[in-house]
C-alpha cells in the first residue's frame, strides 16, 4: 500500500486531492484543525503553525506507516490574507510565512527519514509562485518562498529516488477563495473570465494534477501550472 499524508485535507483542492488518492488505494492522512469527513480518509487534528507537530506525527501518523510504503507528501495547507507592501507589517508576514513555508519544512524535517525510494514531496504552490497581483504581498511572498522550497528540495535529493514538483493552480473555485472575494459572485465571474475558458478551475482538476505528478518522477523539479490558460492583459 502507498500512503498520502496531505496537509489541510479539509477542505477544497486538499479534500479533492483525498478523495482521489484515496480512491486510487492509498492509506490517507488529512492533517489540519478539522475533518476531512471521508470514509477511508485519517484525520490528524493538527495546528500545522504550532510546536507540537513532531510529536503528534509520531503518535497519529508514523507507528501507520508500513516501513515499505512509499509516501506522499503533499503541501497544501495555506492561509489568504488581503494586504499591500504599506499595511502588511513584519509580523503579519511572519505569520503566514509560518504556515505557507515553515510549517512543509517541519514536515519535510521530520517525514523523510521514513520516505523510502519512490516517494514524492510534493508543493501546492499558486499562479502567483511566478507573478504578482497589488494587495496579495503575504500571499504572493510566501509562494514564490514555496517554489523555491521545490527547487531546493530537488536538488538536496538528488539520489534518493524521491521526487518533487510544485503544482500552481490558477483561481480554484474553493472555500478559501471565497471568503477572500466575500463570496460575491459578481467579482468570481470577473475572476473567472480571466481564463481562456471562462471559468474557475475546479478542485477536482488541481487533485488529479496532483495525483499525476505524485506518480510520475519523469516531472522532478518541474512546474505544473493549472490555470485553463490566464488572459495576459
Amino acid at each position: 500500500m502507498k500512503t498520502a499524508i496531505i496537509s489541510g485535507a479539509s477542505k477544497g483542492i486538499g479534500k479533492a486531492a483525498a478523495l482521489t488518492f484515496a480512491a486510487a488505494g492509498y492509506q490517507v492522512f488529512n492533517l489540519s484543525r478539522s475533518s476531512a469527513g471521508i470514509d477511508g480518509v485519517c484525520d490528524v487534528p493538527i495546528d500545522l503553525s504550532a510546536s507540537d507537530v513532531r510529536e503528534i506525527l509520531d503518535t497519529a501518523v508514523i507507528p501507520k506507516i508500513d516501513p515499505l510504503d512509499s509516501v506522499v507528501l503533499i503541501h497544501n495547507a495555506a492561509k489568504l490574507e488581503s494586504g499591500g507592501l504599506k499595511e502588511v507589517s513584519g509580523a503579519m508576514l511572519g505569520d503566514i510565512l509560518n504556515l505557507n513555508v515553515t510549517a512543509p519544512q517541519r514536515l519535510n524535517h521530520h517525514l523523510l527519514p521514513f520516505m523510502k525510494q519512490g516517494s514524492a514531496i510534493i508543493y501546492v504552490g499558486s499562479t502567483l509562485s511566478e507573478k504578482a497581483v497589488a494587495n496579495s504581498f503575504t500571499y504572493v511572498t510566501s509562494k514564490h518562498a514555496v517554489l523555491g522550497m521545490m527547487r531546493a528540495t530537488c536538488q538536496d535529493l538528488a539520489g534518493t529516488q524521491i521526487h518533487t514538483a510544485c503544482v500552481c493552480p490558477g483561481f480554484t473555485d474553493t472555500e478559501m477563495l471565497r471568503a477572500h472575494v466575500g463570496d460575491n459572485e459578481a467579482v468570481l465571474q470577473d475572476i473567472a473570465s480571466g481564463s481562456t475558458f471562462g471559468r474557475l478551475v475546479l478542485p477536482g482538476e488541481i487533485a488529479d494534477l496532483l495525483f499525476f505528478a505524485a506518480e510520475n518522477p519523469v516531472i522532478n523539479g518541474a512546474v505544473l501550472h493549472g490555470n485553463l490558460g490566464q488572459i495576459e492583459s
